[in-house]
């Protein structure tokens, strides 16, 4: 007959049983909760960053009578993003995706630096050069600047100098640092984040929504 020890112990060993597996099952909801409020959090993000790229041409897109929108990219665009880190640069939708994602990071300024020095190579009047020239040195470069950017000291000081006559390549090594900084460190792990894998998935299509 069984003692009262072995039936006390077969009795507790079930009870931990249970409470083992309640609390892994406890775990996963957790887990399933926090993968959901993360990719709502980047949904949030991502459709503000589209809403101020598309309200910042909005006055341009009234000139030529048509009104820009970027629409979510399908699972096979969304994978091309990951053969180069310039193919997500150049989609519209992409460069927002990967700008609310630095924004998560805390380290949206590479990409806000990275995209004022492209409009800063467009520019053709002197004028304008020099005043953006300063401006990009005031909110990026100078030390405790607003939005101060990861560079050595010398790269600093040849800027400093170079803004005072200005040319298109017054920024160019900073440029190239901070490109190198994103691309090593920031867009392998884009290319990890649950926001970018969700827009790599195939969702099923019926046969209703196909309209046949």
């Amino acid at each position: 007959m069984p003692s009262a020890l072995f039936l006390a112990l077969q009795h507790d060993g079930g009870r931990m049983e249970r409470g083992g597996r309640r609390r892994s099952e406890a775990e996963e909801a957790e887990k399933g909760r926090m993968k959901r409020t993360i990719i709502k959090d980047w949904k949030t993000r991502l459709s503000y960053f589209l809403q101020n790229s598309s309200n910042s041409t909005k006055m341009k897109s009234k000139k030529v009578g048509k009104h820009r929108t970027y629409f979510r990219p399908s699972p096979e665009e969304a994978q091309l993003w990951s053969e180069a880190f310039d193919e997500l640069l150049a989609n519209k939708y992409g460069l927002a995706a990967f700008r609310a994602f630095l924004k998560s990071e805390f380290c949206e300024e590479n990409i806000e630096f990275w995209l004022a020095c492209e409009d800063f190579k467009k520019t053709k009047s002197p004028q304008k050069l020099t005043s953006k020239a300063k401006k990009i040195y005031n909110d990026f470069i100078e030390k405790e600047a607003p939005k101060e950017i990861n560079i050595d000291f010398q790269t600093k000081n040849m800027i400093a100098q170079n803004i005072q006559e200005a040319t298109h390549t017054c920024f160019t090594a900073a440029q190239k640092r901070v490109y190198s900084l994103m691309e090593n460190n920031s867009y392998p792990r884009f290319l990890e984040s649950e926001f970018y894998q969700e827009l790599c998935k195939k969702t099923h299509i019926t046969r209703t929504a196909q309209g046949t």
